[in-house]
């Protein structure tokens, strides 16, 4: 995720209600902080209004009633077949959703022996991807009330089962062979639909997010990189550098 919070702000029509920083990154851990785009209901006027902002968040979901965040870090990704109904999710999917900009992600492939080769997924282009997330604030009982800290926000992103392979494309054939799982991206109209917070059929936004996997990841392509990206020390713009495969 190495775009500006202006480009950010741009291309999702978002505000700030706070200014944030965030600095470029090739080599997203779970943990780290990564921008989000939300939508909420604001009533500071006669009608209320909903209001789309661009926030920071922690990789990884904290329930609210996490006894510490460190349970965040295997909360990374949510599985959509069972959002509805998993503890950790089941509130946020209902009131809470996000989208989570990125530029792309990686995946490993298995090799002979203990041999790995990564890849880089991406949308074709320069188009960015806006994956379907979930978020969650968490109240640390340690820091006193109206201090920094106090609240945290974190997130999860949604996934599902790779689509097989058809005729219609070759790209979730190599999908296919990195891993059974796939991160959920939207397009714009899907997008608008998820954050609505007025929107209340939580199992029918995340129907649509699933039906609409095959077009959204239509153009994606998977590039074999370098294995600097399996250290989460090494982080800039020469890890999504095409290289050739091991295998």
């Amino acid at each position: 995720m190495a775009r500006a919070v202006g480009d950010l702000l741009a291309e999702f029509d978002a505000e700030l209600e706070d200014e944030v920083s965030i600095p470029p990154s090739w080599n997203v851990a779970p943990t780290d902080a990564v921008p989000i785009v939300l939508e909420r209901l604001v009533d500071d006027s006669a009608a209320p209004r909903q209001v789309r902002q661009l926030r920071v968040a922690r990789w990884g979901l904290v329930p609210s009633w996490a006894k510490d965040p460190g349970i965040g870090s295997r909360m990374i990704n949510a599985r959509s077949e069972s959002v509805l109904e998993k503890p950790a999710f089941r509130k946020a999917v209902q009131s809470r959703r996000c989208a989570v900009p990125a530029d792309g992600y990686y995946e490993w492939k298995q090799g002979p022996g203990k041999s790995k080769q990564p890849y880089y997924v991406h949308p074709g282009g320069d188009r960015g991807l806006a994956f379907a997330g979930l978020y969650e604030w968490w109240k640390d009982p340690s820091v006193p009330e109206g201090e920094p800290g106090r609240w945290l926000l974190s997130t999860s992103i949604l996934t599902a089962d790779t689509p097989p392979p058809g005729a219609e494309s070759t790209i979730f054939g190599k999908l296919t062979e990195l891993h059974d799982r796939v991160p959920l991206p939207m397009d714009k109209s899907t997008m608008e639909a998820w954050l609505d917070p007025q929107a209340d059929d939580a199992a029918a936004l995340v129907d649509l997010v699933r039906s609409g996997v095959k077009d959204a990841a239509a153009d994606w392509r998977v590039e074999s990189v370098g294995k600097d990206v399996g250290n989460v020390r090494n982080n800039g713009p020469e890890l999504i550098r095409p290289v050739e495969a091991l295998f």
